[in-house]
């Protein structure tokens, strides 16, 4: 099983399909191979619906843009109530540091994005841009909603 991650633990759909398990998306509600990246997204998306009480329907998962005429995919980005990107993450397998390379393709997928705020994590350890500096912690990817 995996490790513990800094994030609290979320209650997940999970069943064995031969050699293999799967996991029910929290957002997509489809059945998903179980890599370490795919159980360190659904714990984030866990936290942010659970813990910072935003609405699944204001959350993308793996969606599609463009980057330099190059299709790219991001992970996951929450929207606030009038539809701008609030929070742009990054998410890596538990097993895969959080390298400068990491960092370039969050940084490269903001110039599109436009978040405002950037969260970078392997599920031990989480760090969050929010344009004044990088911290570190969970704690930090909190949410203010704007008023309408």
């Amino acid at each position: 099983m995996p490790p513990s991650l800094s994030f609290p633990p979320t209650e997940l759909n999970i069943k064995e399909t031969g050699k293999t398990y799967k996991v029910l998306c929290l957002i997509r509600k489809k059945w998903l191979v179980l890599t370490p990246e795919e159980w360190v997204r659904q714990h984030v998306i866990g936290y942010l619906i659970k813990k910072l009480g935003i609405s699944s329907g204001r959350i993308a998962v793996e969606k599609s843009f463009l980057y330099h005429q190059r299709k790219k995919r991001w992970d996951i980005v929450t929207f606030d109530v009038f539809g701008e990107p609030e929070l742009l993450i990054e998410c890596k397998g538990f097993e895969v540091a959080l390298t400068q390379d990491a960092l370039q393709q969050i940084s490269s997928y903001q110039q599109v994005i436009k978040a405002k705020k950037l969260v970078l994590t392997n599920g031990i350890q989480c760090f969050v841009f929010d344009f004044q500096s990088w911290r570190q912690g969970i704690e930090s990817i909190e949410v203010h909603a704007p008023q309408a």
